[in-house]
């Protein structure tokens, strides 16, 4: 094709490409440059001299066109729109002839250059390129072949739909075209067009397009004739299809599944590392994919002996790395990761609240993490039945007496906890033996048996606490407390953070148990507290947390706050107002005001004026962060709302006095309105908590606060799920707190409830019962608004009604539902069978007076229907055992 007009100036070609070359310098004062570049990137043919550069240059160094060529490529993915078609022209009719450039960082950078310019116009708008690639993968010329395999990769990655999708005047859809040639160079002779040719066909399998279906005997064939490749990338992407294939079309591998796990079997063991890993992925993966577990039986005794191998720390481990390394050692800072609060979540929860992966020892995925994994699905699949075959092995490698030999030690004790839950029934009459084990190997002069032993032990935390309610399991529980708290004070940061981390999963399951308990548990705490650098002492805050969690009220003893208290107080005055330090602190103190309830009050007015202090600092630093002095982060923000709450929460009415002499009310109402759907999250939390402790205080804005409240309710819910939990969850407390004064918002808040509890999809539970309690309160303060529109939503809301548990909220909804019923009898009629459901789900209400009310409820209706006989035509449709339940409790 010809070449466009356009022609470089000598001069700018100069400038553009000293400035390329300036860039490339260490030296360079990169402000300038980036000055320099700016004025000559406002020139209309900029690009031009890219391209031209990029595809012309002659005698300059190939990451000068490299660079024009990546320039080139970002200018297009943000200004597409804005270049002339003339210079779109040139730039394609340039880039095109080096699909096949002698040069790799030319031709590979050509292909990024095709694949942005297809985002914006698909083949459509550029044929040529589509003839190009065909012809180059039909040239039998290395460079031209590599050239489009390489963007054909890139496309793929980018753009697998487009690839299968028609073209105005193609005869057939691209990929039909593609994947037979790709498929025939799965035989060639050079390595790397072999990778690009599988690497490509593998980004198609979860799109799964006819185009691969119809090949799919040749592409199979063609990964088993791949699948001892002499070099290790083609290996595991074969590794790679098949685990890809196994999760997607499952079907497809069944025939030749004994051929397949005999593979892969054999690429677990690959001297490759990363071969070893990618087949590892296919143990979990065939577990999820449900196939029938008799066709992996055959082959566990190999399979398990080879996980349990690949669980050992290979020699580049960063653990061992790591090893020598004591407390003293100062933290590094890639070694303190990022760490992301989550929002408070409020009302009636399911449960469902993202946990920490428990088994974080090991900081990156690898083969040992993989195969753990791998071994912990297997036993879920298999329960029991894996373990006559593993604890042979598990026993002989926790007998060796060679200190050489400890890393197969340490792997046997790591297997241990991979099956702890799937084989517990088998494992619980030993369970006191492997606890013993588990003790002495804390005590293990290898810093990383002594870790994974506390991690191990963690994950039988379940089963210790439930043995530890008879006389020889409170022994061993005290033993196994005495063994963690030993290694949370261990000289090794990484047995310090495995410890308290064991430590904090034993807290959640033992509760009140630990209550007897408390003071050398808090004597060990606060001694670490005192040693710890910054990465432990975030986990050490996570510990204290939880155990305020678990034993709650129990806390608040002055012998237990003078251990607890004054070195976080003396931290919590060290740390800045823009140290993220402060975020795990606000955290932890948030549950022990929880904890304490009335009881922090001392502790009380330095830490709310903080929070305040904080909210608004950095409210400013949002518009301006000079006057503020730091930078915007919302989690400050979000933190102290959240450490707020948990005052409200503590504190009850005792909270009053410190928000009447604050601005918290307006704070609050900007956080409201925040764009970030985290802060809205929090702050309508606080709402429902201070309207529950002090409502005065907020009452000369309630009005906006409930519309704001109410929009979260709207079209978007799906997108912020936990925003409009909060906002539905506050809007219920709000009105049983001021009855009546909320009728102006009612039916503009019934409307989103009812459509949220009528459209289910992608909700979570906890949405779906807040919303089924808000209406039933609002039902409750203002029948008489409610009650005519009952008929509307009946069927849903007694739906929803039935899933949630015995609790005063749900007695908030039923008394909803009676005070409703009494007005507007006929609204629920036809509703009655759902209803009938709705009462059947209570096991034990609690209150006399609401199962009075129910009980005249039902009476009414089957004095009502049977004047018409046509109560047995009602009742008579219940389930049997739901007849009998409410005949006997309600005297039907």
């Amino acid at each position: 094709m010809a070449t466009a007009a356009w022609q470089p100036q000598e001069d700018g070609l100069k400038e553009i490409c000293g400035l390329l070359e300036q860039y490339r310098l260490p030296t360079v004062d990169q402000s300038r440059i980036w000055q320099q570049h700016q004025g000559c990137s406002q020139l209309p043919d900029f690009n031009n001299y890219l391209a031209f550069i990029l595809c012309r240059a002659e005698g300059d160094a190939v990451n000068i066109r490299q660079a024009a060529g990546l320039l080139l490529k970002n200018n297009l993915k943000s200004n597409y729109q804005s270049i002339q078609p003339s210079h779109l022209q040139y730039i394609k009719a340039e880039v095109l002839p080096c699909l096949g450039s002698s040069d790799f960082g030319v031709r590979t950078t050509v292909g990024t250059i095709a694949s942005v310019v297809l985002q914006h116009g698909g083949f459509q708008c550029w044929p040529e390129l589509y003839q190009a690639l065909v012809q180059c993968l039909d040239s039998n010329v290395y460079n031209h072949m590599e050239g489009a395999l390489g963007a054909l990769f890139k496309i793929a990655e980018d753009l697998p739909e487009m690839l299968d999708s028609d073209v105005p005047g193609f005869a057939d859809r691209p990929l039909a075209i593609f994947i037979p040639r790709l498929l025939q160079f799965f035989t060639s002779e050079h390595a790397a067009l072999r990778r690009l040719a599988l690497g490509t066909v593998n980004q198609f399998i979860v799109l799964f397009p006819a185009a691969l279906f119809s090949n799919m005997g040749q592409y199979l064939q063609g990964l088993f004739s791949l699948a001892n490749d002499s070099v290790g990338d083609v290996r595991k992407l074969v590794c790679a299809a098949l685990v890809q294939l196994l999760e997607v079309q499952p079907n497809a591998l069944q025939p030749h599944m004994r051929n397949v796990i005999e593979y892969m079997l054999q690429a677990n063991k690959d001297p490759d590392r990363d071969v070893a890993l990618e087949a590892c992925e296919f143990w979990s993966a065939f577990c999820e994919a449900h196939l029938p577990p008799d066709l992996l039986r055959e082959f566990l005794p190999r399979l398990i002996d080879i996980l349990l191998d690949n669980m050992v720390y290979a020699d580049d481990d960063e653990a061992l790395q790591d090893e020598d390394e004591d407390e003293n050692a100062p933290d590094r800072d890639q070694d303190i990761k990022p760490r992301f609060h989550q929002s408070r979540i409020v009302g009636s929860t399911d449960g469902a609240e993202e946990d920490d992966d428990d088994d974080d020892i090991i900081n990156s995925w690898n083969l040992r993490k993989c195969s753990a994994a791998g071994l912990d699905i297997l036993s879920t699949v298999f329960g029991d039945d894996i373990l006559p075959i593993l604890m042979p092995l598990v026993q002989v490698r926790l007998s060796t007496t060679e200190d050489s030999e400890w890393v197969q030690k340490e792997a046997a004790i790591l297997a241990l906890g991979a099956v702890a839950e799937g084989c517990i029934s088998g494992l619980l009459p030993h369970l006191a033996q492997i606890v013993v084990y588990l003790v002495s190997f804390m005590e293990d002069t290898r810093p990383l048996v002594r870790s994974i032993s506390c991690w191990t032990l963690s994950r039988y935390s379940k089963w210790i606490v439930r043995v530890a309610q008879s006389p020889e399991g409170q022994l061993q529980f005290d033993g196994i407390l005495t063994g963690l708290l030993r290694r949370i004070l261990d000289p090794h940061k990484r047995v310090q953070e495995a410890a308290c981390s064991a430590f904090a999963t034993l807290e959640e399951e033992a509760a009140e148990d630990l209550a007897p308990r408390l003071e050398p548990i808090l004597q060990h705490l606060m001694y670490a507290f005192g040693t710890y650098q910054r990465r432990n002492l975030r986990i050490l805050y996570d510990a204290i947390g939880t155990l305020a969690d678990a034993v709650g009220s129990e806390l608040n003893n002055p012998k237990y706050l003078e251990i607890l208290m004054p070195p976080l107080i003396s931290k919590w005055q060290q740390l800045s107002d823009n140290d993220k330090d402060l975020f795990p602190l606000l955290e932890c103190f948030t549950s022990i005001a929880q904890a304490l309830g009335p009881g922090f009050i001392q502790y009380a007015e330095p830490v709310f004026m903080r929070c305040i202090n904080l909210i608004r600092t950095h409210q400013v630093a949002k518009a301006d962060p000079q006057s503020a002095g730091v930078n915007y982060d919302k989690e400050f923000i979000v933190c102290s709302l959240d450490l707020l709450s948990g005052l409200a929460e503590g504190l009850g009415s005792s909270i009053e006095n410190l928000v009447s002499r604050s601005d918290l009310r307006d704070l609050l109402l900007q956080c409201c309105t925040d764009e970030a759907p985290d802060v809205r999250q929090s702050a309508l939390a606080l709402l429902g908590d201070l309207v529950k402790a002090c409502a005065v205080h907020l009452q000369p804005r309630l009005a906006e606060f409930l519309s704001l409240a109410a929009n979260q309710l709207g079209q978007n819910v799906k997108e912020n799920v936990s925003v409009a939990n909060n906002a539905c969850w506050a809007i219920g407390e709000v009105a049983i707190k001021v009855r009546s004064e909320i009728s102006p918002i009612v039916l503009t808040v019934i409307s989103p409830l009812v459509r949220i509890l009528s459209n289910t999809e992608g909700l979570n539970k906890s949405l779906l019962e807040n919303s089924a309690i808000t209406l039933g309160r609002l039902g409750w303060v203002c029948p008489e608004i409610v009650a005519p529109h009952m008929e509307h939503f009946m069927q849903t809301w007694c739906r929803a009604l039935c899933t949630i548990r015995d609790d005063f909220e749900k007695e908030d909804a039923f008394r909803g539902l009676c005070a409703m019923v009494r007005l507007n009898p006929g609204g629920a009629v036809s509703s009655l069978a759902l209803m009938c459901e709705a009462i059947g789900s209570w096991h034990e209400i609690r209150s006399k007076e609401l199962s009075s009310e129910i009980a005249q409820v039902l009476h009414g209706y089957k004095q009502m229907l049977s004047q018409s006989n046509s109560w047995e035509q009602y009742f008579g449709t219940l389930d049997g055992t739901l007849r009998e339940k409410l005949v006997k409790t309600y005297g039907l």
